[in-house]
């Protein structure tokens, strides 16, 4: 008896003394580190700093007067060692001294320093600095319409655009001087590219002045202004245009249609550029977040479309058509059923029915819901033969609306079969949620509110699309067929993007395996397809973030069962902001953990 007391004494003190380590084991929350938010604030504002045209964007008009010369030596360096001092900050922070939020900041700020490093360590941003679709001068041309971030409502507004657009001006002729460089060291854009941007100059080197886009902002000069500053401002932008920026777009205009394209080359892809693989792959990177090979994402492309094309196959059963899916998608196509509409208005008004339509669902899915107003906008004609439906945010404040740009060259021809995927990846809730709620997030700090990783933006934007059927959408096939085939698209990026710049792959190849396999129209699918030569690896980053986030949430209603919650695995991938992919698994594989432990 008494061994055995004694042995319960001996195990009551080991229990006792186990506990008091378990609970000696239990660490004081760690408390903010106050230096580290600075350093965050820091690197904000030395970014907003660096490109003044993000701060225009996000609401930030204390840089509105600025452009700096991108081009220049001087600014390159200056970048560069911005984010080499930034990364050497970082390092004397230990993870064990900050907040998980914290330490989910430094992780993010580690990758955006090295992802900006390596991009500056290629020459391909430097000596092409114009394409058709994604370049500085298409973001001023639409600065300059007047109706984007660049606000002209006071006097001060006009004097800062004036500003703007003497630097910009200094710009434009850096940029010819580095195409030429890019000439004599192999870094030219293919010719059909060329032959894209050559139209974009001219209208804006050869017209008239008062119909000129860069002349806009006097034409719509506010009605409190005095005639004298009326006068002052009229007189000050017609001697820049003239004198200055008009001669500008000349000389380029002239530049691009001889010398420039002469030199262009005839392959399609980057790998025809020095160090064009090794650039491909750091691209793939970048923008998928993750160390896939071309060839990995490559061989998931063909699986995709392969599996695609099944789901495809039901819908062209079920609507009855007895011809070849190929058939189908000319068919769906060229239905004049499909394009009811006669003036760009009715685009826009369909859209937002679309809205109205899947309100009442929105609740079921999502708990949290952006605040910042959102509108639909027809696409300004300058850009608009070669622009994609985008979406804009709105402005940190919430006092610019997010807005939804949809392309509608020809209202008779504007095929109406997507429009609902369409709007649930530009708009509600693709972009509009993905991006307003992170510019709401007073959690966030700012540098994390106007990042953007495409893999998670785009894969998000992407993921909303199949969410139509729980929105009350899709109940036409057509338009489900319509939502198959943006699916479809984001999968043959997949193939067409690794095929053109790691396999060798033409301009035209990349066309037929589009029009074999998707219902878009020959001329969409060329302009995606120069799109995708414009800007290596992009594209790649739809569909690999969407396969992703399903995968989350697959993984998320397999483990917790009846524990799951759909609002709030949204709102667990929300709230963090744009985040590089591998971070967003470890929190949601986190939140999965602490939810089977409750």
């Amino acid at each position: 008896m008494k061994k055995i007391f004694l042995t319960i004494i001996a195990t009551a003190t080991l229990l006792a003394s186990c506990k008091q380590e378990k609970k000696e084991a239990v660490t004081t929350p760690v408390k903010e580190n106050t230096e580290f938010n600075q350093l965050l604030k820091d690197y904000n504002e030395g970014k907003l700093q660096l490109n003044p045209l993000n701060a225009t964007f996000a609401g930030d008009y204390r840089y509105n007067d600025v452009f700096p010369n991108f081009l220049s030596d001087e600014y390159q360096q200056k970048s560069n060692q911005f984010f080499n001092d930034y990364k050497a900050k970082l390092a004397q922070f230990n993870d064990a001294d900050l907040t998980e939020s914290q330490q989910m900041s430094k992780a993010v700020l580690d990758w955006d320093c090295d992802m900006a490093l390596a991009q500056a360590s290629y020459k391909n941003d430097l000596l092409t600095p114009i394409n058709q679709m994604w370049t500085v001068n298409l973001t001023m041309g639409q600065l300059a319409s007047g109706s984007s971030a660049q606000p002209f409502k006071t006097v001060q507004d006009y004097k800062n655009w004036l500003q703007r657009l003497e630097q910009y001006n200094v710009w434009l002729q850096s940029a010819k001087e580095r195409m030429t460089q890019g000439i004599n060291e192999g870094y030219v854009l293919p010719k059909s590219l060329i032959q894209k941007v050559i139209p974009q100059f001219e209208s804006v080197a050869e017209t008239k002045l008062e119909y000129h886009l860069f002349y806009t902002p006097i034409k719509n000069l506010p009605a409190d202004f005095s005639e004298e500053e009326k006068e002052k401002l009229t007189n000050s932008y017609t001697t820049l245009l003239n004198e200055k920026l008009i001669p500008s777009f000349k000389s380029l205009h002239e530049f691009l249609k001889t010398d420039y394209l002469n030199a262009g080359r005839e392959d399609s892809g980057v790998d025809g550029v020095p160090q064009g693989k090794e650039y491909y792959q750091h691209a793939i990177k970048n923008y998928t977040t993750t160390n896939m090979t071309a060839d990995e994402i490559h061989e998931l492309g063909l699986k995709e479309v392969a599996r695609i094309l099944a789901e495809m196959e039901k819908v062209k059963t079920e609507v009855e058509f007895t011809g070849s899916l190929k058939e189908f998608f000319n068919y769906v196509r060229d239905n004049k059923e499909l394009m009811p509409y006669t003036e760009p208005q009715q685009v826009i008004d369909n859209f937002n029915a679309i809205h109205e339509k899947m309100k009442p669902q929105l609740e079921k899915l999502f708990g949290n819901k952006p605040k910042t107003p959102f509108i639909v906008k027809q696409t300004e004609k300058f850009r608009e033969a070669s622009a994609s439906a985008e979406y804009n945010p709105g402005s940190l404040d919430g006092t610019r609306p997010g807005v939804f740009y949809t392309p509608i060259p020809d209202a008779s021809k504007y095929n109406v079969f997507s429009d609902e995927a369409l709007f649930l990846h530009e708009a509600i809730p693709g972009h509009h949620y993905q991006i307003s709620l992170t510019q709401e997030n007073e959690d966030l700090p700012d540098f994390r509110k106007t990042l953007w990783y495409s893999a998670y933006g785009e894969g998000w934007a992407l993921y909303t699309e199949n969410l139509g059927k729980e929105l009350g959408l899709y109940t036409d096939p057509y338009q489900y067929f319509g939502m198959l085939g943006m699916e479809m698209h984001r999968a043959i990026r997949l193939v067409v993007d690794t095929g053109m710049h790691a396999k060798g792959w033409s301009r035209e190849k990349a066309i037929q395996y589009s029009l074999d396999n998707e219902a878009e129209s020959e001329a969409s699918i060329i302009s995606e397809i120069e799109r995708y030569m414009a800007n290596p690896g992009q594209a790649l980053s739809y569909k690999i973030g969407q396969l992703k986030i399903r995968e989350l949430r697959d993984k998320a209603t397999k483990e917790l069962g009846d524990k799951f919650d759909i609002r709030e695995f949204h709102n667990q991938v929300l709230e963090t902001g744009c985040i590089p992919l591998a971070l967003l698994e470890n929190k949601i594989d986190k939140w999965i953990a602490s939810n089977k432990q409750g």
